[in-house]
């Protein structure tokens, strides 16, 4: 999922960066990793969720390979601390195939409005192991969310699927990598994090494509959209870096929640998927609770 990157990022920014400049930024950002999942979604049609998923996984190896080697870095893709780094990575792999899985069966904007509950569901968490006490504000960002996400999905009037299901799995397993982080040391690099997520996930992919539904043939057009899709997710994550070395994490952060729009958006443009008065108050409201978390 696009929002992996927003605790590893946070560093401490500059005085002089602008917070506005740094909030164009990492609007940006989203745009690219809505765009990246948006494709991910356009290769569901013809292709099973673990294949894609093991397909853009190896793409954004590559790149990240050929990055590091070019700038004379391959030693610090090496993780430190390869046990935290490793169960991170086995987490967020699980996250992928699972939000993917979710991409192919809902429309993205369900997709994100599920995946909009990390906030509150790392608040709960961390109430529940980790002993962190909750303002009431924030309690009222955990309550707010789950309303959020009830009046989106309507469970009453509008089919639930596995789908929903799977992206709500993704996101309890995304916000314990983020409980992970909070013991990550600060000499662990942020490319080693990345490296060994892809590391991790590129045989976790292959055997859930190999154990489920197997892999198929792929084309020229298939091949060209991965491809895109892992330069798209590699562009999110340098804009991304960019936006929290400019501003404040706080600032930064909420930002995450503009992919509503673009995911409605691009759902749209691409799958012609109507966005109803429901879905835009369901992510209104989340997007206070968030903000309420935040606080």
């Amino acid at each position: 999922m696009s929002a992996e990157t927003l605790p590893e990022l946070s560093a401490t920014p500059s005085s002089g960066r602008s917070n506005r400049r740094a909030a164009g930024t990492a609007i940006l950002a989203f745009a690219v990793f809505s765009g990246a999942d948006a494709l991910i979604k356009l290769l569901a049609i013809d292709l099973p969720a673990p294949q894609f998923t093991l397909i853009t996984t190896i793409v954004g190896l590559m790149l990240l390979l050929a990055y590091a080697a070019a700038r004379g870095r391959l030693r610090d893709l090496l993780p430190r601390y390869p046990g935290l780094a490793v169960s991170r990575a086995l987490l967020l792999g699980a996250d992928a195939i699972l939000i993917h899985y979710a991409f192919k069966l809902l429309p993205l904007s369900e997709a994100y409005l599920i995946a909009f509950l990390t906030p509150v569901l790392v608040a709960m968490l961390s109430f529940l192991l980790l002993g962190d006490r909750l303002s009431s504000l924030a309690w009222l960002g955990v309550v707010l969310g789950f309303v959020g996400v009830t009046v989106a999905l309507r469970p009453g009037n509008a089919e639930l699927n596995i789908g929903h299901v799977a992206a709500f799995v993704s996101t309890v397993f995304f916000a314990l990598s983020l409980l992970l982080l909070r013991r990550a040391k600060a000499a662990e690099s942020d490319e080693a994090l990345i490296a060994t997520l892809l590391v991790v996930m590129t045989p976790l992919s292959l055997v859930t494509a190999l154990s489920s539904t197997g892999l198929s043939a792929m084309d020229f057009n298939h091949t060209g959209v991965a491809v895109i899709t892992g330069i798209l997710g590699l562009a999110g994550h340098a804009l991304l870096v960019r936006a929290f070395r400019a501003g404040e994490a706080s600032v930064v952060a909420p930002f995450q929640y503009s992919q509503i729009i673009w995911g409605c958006l691009y759902g749209a443009l691409l799958f012609a998927a109507p966005v109803d008065p429901y879905t835009i108050a369901g992510a209104l409201i989340i997007i206070l609770s968030g903000w309420l978390v935040l606080k």
